[in-house]
């Protein structure tokens, strides 16, 4: 070949060197299912690490939430939750295939993990594809423990396509814990509730296991107990079990032999199923779950040799214990309480120091802290460390931060805690809890229907005749009022009462129509109607369906409170010519010995102070009544949207009333809101009334009606008494905190008011005669507002 011709195809063959791979990046489909491969010779890629997998564990937990894990270097490890944020969060749920997140979680919530700690100090921006393209401190490197792993929570929806969802359970086998039950085994305790004592039993495959009781233990038994909503343990009897056990025996080797009604049963179940043995729990999980488990293996010859299925006996908590047969009651704590939650063992954490109740900061709240606070109130173990003021905010001090509670405690008291400082926590953190309660099966003997949603409806419940036929019937509504309304909702577990209906002709009817029950009445605080006083013959005036007892129900509701300190620093008395007083007479805001006085002349004495009325629960407070039925007051220039609102009452030692006043039909609006909340209430212009959730209504010393008219009291101690939604026309959360008491000192000149405090924190005390006497005098203790 001359070289003319070989530089010639050695151009062509440079030119298609360069110019093809060009033309087939133009022209080849990318990534389609019709794509073929071409011939086209490719260089070897340099070899992929493994897919970082990524998975959910701890218990209790739903699917789309847990403990974060991830599978590195052949182990599976955690993350710390060190500088964790929902970036964080988004970019793991989008890993695990979950559109996105909704909230992430710290101090172990799920549960702490086991071996490597393989990130910490992790920061995303969002949009990372995985986790391992976010800043942190490097793979391994921590200074954390599995006290700080971290956990996430996703919103339920999955990216559309997603094939692999890369989630994996943290027992991947079919050999997992989820549900736990007690079994009676005699068949006398069937019939009480709660079950607080028999066989336990694990839910497998599509029916329940037992557990070997061999090397059983008293921790395992608080365990269990705690997650069926119990505080404490009791011990068994296992003579008992195994005498049972043993007459079982000789009625399969006789037949003849007769067997009481409890061996009978027990006799029944004799062919145990167990799933597991060698149960070492500590006593602190709140799941036994999150106990070290075996096993039992298939082919094993004896899953329990010599040994019988495992029994308990659990101590219900004082709410629980009305069908127990228990003598010795479980004494619960007094300076802790639940406030804000819907439903039975539920709330936001207070605890009580200096005869004043504050909040726990959620700075490293866990469910250790949390089971400390259920069992001291006679409930199970934590089911849920809410952090965020998830079951409102609360008012006054914050007492406690990093609550590290080791499981034991008897008392979040006993427990270790941070001093804390303004800077460290606000309300907006407050501390809450959602406690394991046992079952009562309350729900089962009423119903509402007829209702648009499962919220609302005519309320029925189940009776029994003497034959023992059950039936379902009405509840006559006249007197039915928001209290009782409150505990139907309790009882359906669906939260609060927004109102308690006395006619409900606007509701379908269904077949049920004769009235069951009436004069019904009670305090608010009871779990179910039954528990509540009614008549033992039905008396009502209306008989017809229409005019059966119904309700509204919701998952929130307001909760106001007075701030008791501002009325103690505002209060002082006026003289105020009656010819100022018009309006106030025509609302009816003085004494009755003003309609015979000589107007205009003379004056009237009045006590004045300011009021400030926050709503710190999880609903708007508004009226009950719609706009159409408010009243327009020319004289002070507003709409009154309740009867009302406020009573305020001056007392003797004995609670004998001396005088009063009230606010009928406050204009209720938002005066004032905390940080980050907007005002949605104005009065003017015919607005809207209310108070916003974390907004407060101020009432000033010097506005009409603001005063108790004190021209006919004589000097002396007394107690001044204010009581917020006297008539309950308004639901709320919480009604204990609706009154407020002082001390209060007139010597017919000057007035003082001493020891201002909500509900069951006041205590009545006398002030001295001697105004340079500092020191007070127990005169009685007032526990029942009303």
């Amino acid at each position: 070949m001359d070289k003319s011709r070989y530089k010639q195809q050695l151009a062509f063959s440079l030119l298609l060197w360069f110019w093809l791979p060009y033309c087939l990046t133009q022209t080849t489909p990318s990534n389609t299912a019709t794509s073929k491969p071409t011939s086209t010779p490719t260089p070897s890629p340099s070899p992929r690490p493994e897919r970082l997998k990524v998975r959910l564990a701890g218990y209790p937990r739903k699917h789309n939430e847990g403990r974060i894990e991830l599978f590195y270097k052949g182990e599976w490890g955690t993350i710390c939750d060190d500088d964790f944020t929902i970036a964080n969060a988004h970019v793991l749920c989008h890993h695990l295939g979950f559109v996105s997140a909704t909230g992430w979680t710290h101090s172990a919530k799920y549960g702490k993990g086991q071996g490597k700690i393989w990130l910490d100090n992790v920061q995303c921006h969002g949009g990372e594809k995985s986790i391992e393209f976010c800043k942190s401190r490097g793979w391994g490197n921590s200074d954390c423990t599995h006290d700080e792993d971290a956990g996430v929570v996703c919103k339920d929806e999955r990216i559309p396509g997603f094939v692999d969802s890369n989630v994996i359970d943290a027992q991947v086998d079919e050999n997992k814990v989820e549900e736990v039950r007690l079994r009676p085994v005699v068949g006398v305790a069937k019939k009480k509730l709660p079950i607080t004592e028999g066989v336990v039993e694990v839910k497998y495959k599509d029916g329940w296991a037992q557990i070997c009781d061999a090397g059983w233990t008293a921790k395992n038994t608080r365990v269990v107990c705690g997650m069926l909503g119990f505080p404490h343990e009791r011990k068994v009897n296992k003579n008992f079990y195994k005498r049972l056990k043993k007459r079982a025996a000789e009625k399969v080797s006789r037949p003849k032999v007769n067997v009481s009604a409890g061996g009978r049963l027990y006799l029944e179940r004799q062919k145990n199923n167990f799933l597991l043995h060698s149960v070492a729990c500590t006593g602190t999980e709140v799941h036994l779950a999150a106990c070290p488990l075996e096993f039992n293996k298939p082919n094993a010859t004896s899953s329990c040799a010599g040994g019988m299925p495992a029994v308990i006996s659990c101590m219900p908590g004082p709410l629980f214990m009305q069908n127990s047969g228990l003598k010795k009651k479980l004494k619960i704590s007094t300076n802790v309480r639940l406030k804000g939650g819907a439903k039975v063992g539920e709330g936001r954490v207070e605890v009580l120091k200096d005869n004043v109740w504050g909040t726990v900061c959620d700075d490293r709240w866990n469910l250790l802290s949390a089971s400390v606070v259920c069992r001291e109130l006679g409930f199970g173990s934590a089911k849920e460390a809410l952090t965020g003021a998830r079951m409102g905010q609360g008012m006054g001090p914050i007492y406690m931060n990093e609550v590290k509670c080791l499981g034991q405690e008897r008392s979040i008291w006993d427990c270790p805690v941070k001093n804390i400082t303004s800077e460290n926590c606000q309300h907006s953190e407050d501390a809450a809890v959602r406690c394991n309660v046992p079952y009562m099966g309350l729900e089962t003997s009423i119903r509402i229907t007829g209702g648009r949603t499962r919220y609302e409806g005519r309320v029925e419940v189940l009776t029994s005749d003497p034959n023992g036929t059950q039936s379902w019937g009405l509840i006559c509504g006249e007197n039915w009022s928001t209290k009782e309304a409150m505990v139907a909702c309790r009882q359906l577990g669906l939260g609060y009462a927004n109102q308690g209906l006395q006619e409900t002709w606007y509701w379908d009817s269904s077949n049920v129509t004769d009235m069951v029950m009436s004069g019904v009445k009670c305090t608010g605080n009871e779990m179910a109607l039954s528990q509540c006083q009614y008549h033992k013959t039905v008396s009502c005036q209306r008989a017809a369906a229409k005019f059966a007892a119904g309700v509204i129900c919701s998952e929130t509701a307001s909760d106001l409170v007075l701030n008791a300190s501002l009325v103690e620093q505002t209060v002082y008395i006026e003289d105020r010519p009656l010819h100022m007083l018009y309006c106030a007479a025509e609302e009816d805001c003085l004494s009755k010995s003003a309609a015979k006085a000589n107007w205009p002349y003379g004056h009237r004495r009045l006590l004045r102070f300011s009021s400030q009325i926050h709503n710190i629960g999880r609903a708007d407070f508004k009226p009950k009544a719609g706009r159409h039925s408010w009243v327009w007051h020319a004289c002070h220039g507003h709409y009154h949207s309740m009867d009302i609102f406020t009573h305020y009452d001056l007392l003797n030692a004995n609670g004998t009333k001396v005088a009063e006043g009230h606010k009928a039909s406050f204009c209720l609006e938002d005066t004032d809101c905390q940080e980050g909340i907007s005002k949605r209430y104005e009065c003017a212009n015919f607005g809207d009334q209310g108070i916003t959730v974390g907004c407060w209504d101020l009432y000033r010393h010097d506005i009409d009606c603001q005063w108790i008219d004190i021209t006919d009291v004589k000097p002396g101690n007394y107690i001044m008494q204010v009581v917020i939604n006297p008539n309950y026309e308004v639901a709320e959360s919480d009604f204990t905190n609706n009154a407020m008491k002082c001390n209060c000192k007139y010597d017919g000149h000057r007035i003082w008011f001493h020891n201002c405090h909500i509900g069951k924190q006041w205590k009545a005390v006398r002030l001295p005669d001697n105004d340079n006497d500092t020191k007070c005098t127990l005169i009685g203790i007032f526990d029942h507002l009303y």
